[in-house]
């Protein structure tokens, strides 16, 4: 191997880091939560995606966190994280908020590809079944120059299950079924993964599971309407080449269809528009193919990921009405990043740099017309700097983007925008540490909701459309503690305080004589008129809060205490950021209890309490109070190795509530997307 020489001195090196400019990357800022294990399957939620080794080698994790383990929407999981929450009842409208700003201001992906564009905005955009997963990293709040464009509020990073996960040692092949019924809605999951290493550099693995559902009930009683079934599909294959290279490629599908109202959001309201509910079909294809070459050099560690990922709404009103539909986003992308670890004699250097280009596609067809399409492009370059000079650690970034925005948005405009990231972290005194943290955000328009796309008719292209701007800052500590009361205990504690401004926020403006909905002027692109369009707000946001949480383990006892709050605000109204659900999207102070019990090898026992307080906006509508329960109990018999069984009882006071990130109105509880009420839920897994 050709010898590679560096030609940078050691001083010139940190001029360089001290240069790369501004603003954040605060690692640590939260203490890295472990989801539990989903028969055999460790789901990992952590605080922060970027938090650096040097801050979190000491987190405490929850390791049989398992309300996870009979996950079937993301917020049976994703809701433990302070200051993110998961809206809808049924999957087909799940929405991620983080800090109260949902998918359309995240990024996220499954598997590394990019999850982008906005269906329509009655259903979530996040299609994927939890039990696909093997862990799910979020970063609360834009943290870093490596995620980019559509970050505002952060990112959310799902990984599906390789085979290394489940062969045991010496395995070469191996097996996991499962079962899994819920009470409620009649919900069954059967499942079956296949997986092996047919030799010491190659693995293999097919899951295929089905999930049928019937209508639940929410705690009054009522019936949230969906009959559907739904299809899962992951194949994977990876491959070491040699000592240093190691490709891999996978697949993976979630497809569901059914009988779903006409606006999912709306799950307990009949007649709408004369239909009570309509034939839809909602499905997610993603490929991927990923490289890593890591010599035995300490400056070459490159990762390689090529993906296309396409998400698909088809819509049959069975000739009622003029709701038939076929939505399409397709994004197509490659991202290359290398990491360099360098010594010099002003401390060592983790040098992060990348490149990522994508472009995302919509395509909409309606009622036999011509099909109406639109399509965006990004591309990246960026660098960040983990200089880390004894206890204290310094984090410059830099990030360049070159968007182009949609013809039928903001007229093809093209935005070039350079961000800067500064964080620092200081060890105050062994695995302690304080941060701060300052992020330059940047967000070009995105695509419009695909179910509008019109090639332009009835649109108001908006070519002086403004990408939105703003920051993220945050100052915190974290610290864990080490045998408190016996040997090989440990609690952890963290506390970050944050500020987000966001200028140009960009909103949709449709056409109608309901409240909100003024139309555009056709010409001058003024509010009121017969077109509809995008436009950026004449308000600048910011978004205030903190995130609390306590994490205290044993060998046999878990307990995680939380709590989180966010508020935005416009400068000129006092309102809060507008959101896509129809109120506010602020939601109230949340308060979170975890426990967990051991009891012995083969008895596990957990509860967790969620309170969440009512919150009143500038307009006097008040989101209401709720109070959550949930108990569950594993049991793994000595007898059958790869044996386990679970029972849980969710919502287990039957709590008639909706979820402050879903759609909700006070004054008419048709339109209010309430959660089911009691939920026993059952599951047998047996892996051999």
């Amino acid at each position: 191997m050709r010898e590679v020489k560096l030609p940078i001195s050691s001083n010139q090196l940190t001029l360089l880091s001290m240069g790369v400019v501004a603003i954040l990357w605060t690692q640590a800022a939260n203490a890295a939560e472990a989801m539990p294990s989903t028969t055999l399957q460790t789901i990992t939620v952590t605080a922060n995606t970027s938090v650096r080794e040097n801050v979190q080698e000491d987190s405490v994790y929850i390791d049989n966190y398992t309300p996870a383990a009979q996950a079937s929407h993301l917020s049976d999981f994703l809701d433990v994280i302070p200051g993110v929450e998961v809206g809808g009842t049924s999957t087909v409208n799940q929405r991620i908020r983080v800090r109260g700003l949902d998918d359309t201001n995240l990024k996220v992906t499954v598997d590394g590809a990019r999850q982008e564009g906005a269906l329509f905005y009655h259903m979530g955009d996040v299609t994927l079944d939890p039990d696909l997963l093997k862990q799910a990293e979020v970063a609360v709040g834009n943290n870093s120059v490596t995620l980019g464009n559509d970050a505002i509020g952060g990112a959310v990073a799902f990984e599906t299950v390789d085979a290394a996960d489940l062969l045991k040692p010496g395995q070469k092949i191996g097996a996991k079924l499962k079962a899994g019924y819920a009470s409620n809605n009649d919900e069954l999951l059967t499942s079956a993964t296949v997986y092996g290493a047919p030799t010491d550099n190659i693995d293999l693995l097919a899951y295929y599971g089905k999930r049928d559902t019937d209508s639940g009930e929410d705690g009054d009683g009522r019936e949230l309407y969906e009959d559907s079934e739904s299809e899962n599909i992951l194949l994977k294959a990876g491959a070491y080449i040699g000592d240093d290279h190691h490709v891999g490629a996978s697949f993976s599908r979630t497809e569901k269809e059914g009988i779903f109202p006409f606006r999912p959001d709306f799950p307990s309201l009949p007649n709408s528009r004369g239909l009570d509910v309509i034939p839809q079909e909602i499905k997610r294809d993603t490929y991927t193919l990923d490289h890593n070459f890591n010599p035995a050099n300490s400056l070459i560690d490159v990762d390689t990921t090529v993906y296309q990922t396409e998400t698909q709404i088809l819509r049959d009103s069975e000739d009622v009405g003029n709701f038939d539909f076929d939505a399409k986003v397709k994004t197509t992308g490659v991202k290359i990043e290398n990491t360099s670890v360098i010594d010099t004699s002003n401390g060592r250097h983790k040098l992060i740099v990348g490149a990522e280009h994508y472009e995302k596609e919509s395509e909409m067809a309606r009622d036999g017309s011509a099909t109406a399409n639109d399509d965006a492009h990004n591309t990246s370059v960026y660098l960040e700097d983990q200089w880390q000079m004894g206890k204290l650690t310094l984090t410059p970034g830099v990030r360049y983007d070159r968007y182009e925005s949609p013809e039928f948005v903001a007229g093809g405009s093209t935005y070039d925008n350079v961000v800067g990231a500064l964080a620092a972290s200081y060890e105050v005194a062994p695995r302690t540490q304080v941060f701060a943290s300052y992020t330059e955000l940047f967000n070009g328009p995105d695509l419009g909701q695909t179910v509008f796309n019109s090639n332009g008719e009835g649109i108001y292209v908006n070519d002086d459309l403004k990408p939105e701007e703003g920051y993220n800052s945050e100052v915190g500590v974290t610290t864990t503690l080490r045998d408190l009361t016996i040997a090989d205990d440990a609690l952890q504690l963290s506390a970050k305080y944050f500020r987000s401004n966001i200028e140009n926020y960009q909103q949709f403006m449709r056409t109608g004589s309901r409240p909100g909905r003024f139309g555009i002027d056709c010409e001058t692109g003024a509010i009121g008129g017969d077109c509809q369009g995008m436009f950026n707000s004449d308000e600048d946001y910011k978004i205030d809060g903190v995130e609390l949480a306590a994490n205290y383990t044993t060998r046999d006892f878990g307990m995680g205490l939380s709590y989180s709050r966010a508020r935005s605000e416009g400068d000129k109204t006092g309102n809060s950021i507008p959101s896509v659900s129809g109120s506010g999207a602020d939601s109230g102070d949340r308060y979170m209890v975890n426990l967990d019990y051991a009891a012995n090898d083969m008895v596990d026992l957990g509860w967790r309490s969620t309170y969440v307080a009512s919150i009143t906006d500038n307009q006097g509508e008040t989101k209401p109070s709720y109070d959550v329960h949930d108990v569950y109990v594993n049991y793994s018999p000595r007898q059958f190795d790869g044996l386990k069984a679970t029972v849980g009882v969710y919502n287990l006071f039957d709590e008639t509530y909706a979820s402050h990130a879903s759609r909700l109105n006070t004054a008419d509880a048709t339109a209010t997307d309430f959660e089911m009420g009691r939920n026993i839920k059952t599951s047998l897994t047996y892996q051999f």
